[in-house]
């Protein structure tokens, strides 16, 4: 076997040992949302309007159990959705959670699958996720490039992987492990003996142990879970040079990262003023460095990809913002109330005329009114609905001409 082909087979193994992730199966559908994997509220979030249509294929690559399958057939009723990984354990699992929770369908399908062989699947794809799996392979450029070969004109890529600097503790107890593992290594449930072994021992002032009940405890409490961190077999953690290497390995349009608030410079140095002039020489991915350096907590790198053609909207003009057609984002708790939690769960407050229009969005989806029609009977300035569209609170799309 080739040293990738063994790689692969340690993680095999590993995820056939430990299936994950280990959330409970349900008897009915899964709770809330998750936006990233709702097809309408990526598709504004990477082009500033609703798609025309929802009736589209989705990839999951690297499905593992099925916690983000189920929420991508959940909450894409008209999708048409593949599920690949190579665990045969964890799609066992991943089928029976989907078919436990009501959620599946004909149009879902399971296939063991490499995701470096998604070449073998048919057609191609207008969504593909890919959540905490690219870093978990021998050659992560290989697998990224065949997703990107499967990804349709006008589509997207949605995408996690790990980040060294919030990870520095995980990397020194990973190594650490391995060291008293000896000739165990690759035996997991050994690993993970000898990794409890270790936390029970170290003093509570301990450094890694600190960071463990800061960061990861309440979920590491399942062995699967802290299989996954502490005695995985291959993993790569990244940076943000060595993210935008894989990125442009990729050969597609860097869209954004899907928490822009983390990114935003001015929220750390908005109290020096020179040295926000002084980083406006930078450029953009020197910023993101300049960000991370500045506050290492980051643990991840949840972005989105595109293929060429992509149609991207600001909604500048007036003529065409009135033109538009108004909806409520669909992923919002609390609703309908002016204080309730955002796509990204944060809470917010809504003026009272900001939740008037949004109420009036909301009957508008069969309608189909214009903003124009709207703002008869509803005051707000176009400003306003601008700053709703911004804040993923509103959708707007363009009508379909007769």
């Amino acid at each position: 076997m080739t040293t990738d082909s063994l790689k692969s087979s340690a993680v095999q193994k590993l995820y056939n040992t430990y299936p994950f992730p280990p959330e409970p199966l349900l008897d009915e559908p899964p709770p809330g949302y998750n936006w990233r994997w709702n097809w309408v509220a990526a598709h504004n979030f990477c082009t500033g309007q609703k798609p025309k249509r929802e009736n589209i294929r989705i990839l999951d690559a690297g499905c593992g159990t099925g916690v983000g399958t189920e929420y991508l057939i959940h909450l894409n009723p008209q999708a048409e959705i593949v599920a690949i990984d190579l665990s045969e354990k964890a799609l066992e699992v991943a089928q029976t959670r989907c078919q436990r929770s009501g959620v599946i369908r004909n149009r879902v399908t399971f296939q063991h699958l490499n995701l470096e062989n998604a070449d073998q699947l048919a057609g191609q794809f207008d969504y593909i996720n890919s959540v905490g799996v690219l870093h978990h392979l021998p050659d992560p450029i290989k697998g990224i490039q065949a997703l990107a070969n499967k990804l349709a004109p006008g589509g997207f890529f949605h995408i996690f992987v790990y980040a060294e600097l919030g990870r520095w503790e995980i990397q020194l107890m990973q190594q650490a492990i391995a060291l008293l593992q000896g000739e165990k290594k690759g035996d997991y449930r050994d690993g993970v003996a000898v990794g409890r072994q270790i936390f029970g021992a170290l003093p509570d002032h301990n450094r890694i142990v600190k960071r463990e009940k800061e960061r990861w405890s309440l979920e590491n409490h399942r062995d699967e879970s802290f299989a996954d961190m502490y005695v995985h077999p291959q993993e790569t953690d990244y940076n943000i040079h060595t993210l935008f290497e894989l990125i442009d390995a990729s050969g597609l349009e860097f869209i954004g990262f899907s928490n822009p608030q983390y990114w935003q410079l001015e929220r750390l140095l908005e109290k020096a003023p020179d040295l926000m002039e002084r980083a406006k020489n930078l450029s953009e991915r020197d910023r993101y460095r300049l960000i991370e350096l500045l506050d290492p907590e980051i643990t991840h790198y949840e972005f989105f990809l595109g293929k060429p053609p992509l149609l991207k909207t600001d909604w500048s003009k007036d003529q065409e913002l009135l033109a538009a057609i108004p909806e409520r984002h669909p992923c919002m708790t609390g609703w309908p109330s002016k204080d309730l939690f955002n796509y990204d769960y944060l809470p917010i407050e809504l003026t009272e005329e900001e939740f008037q229009f949004i109420q009036a969005c909301d009957a508008n989806t069969d309608s189909q009114q214009n903003l124009a029609t709207i703002l008869e009977n509803i005051t707000l300035d176009l400003e306003t609905v601008r700053s709703l569209q911004r804040r993923q609170l509103i959708l707007l799309s363009v009508k379909n001409p007769l």
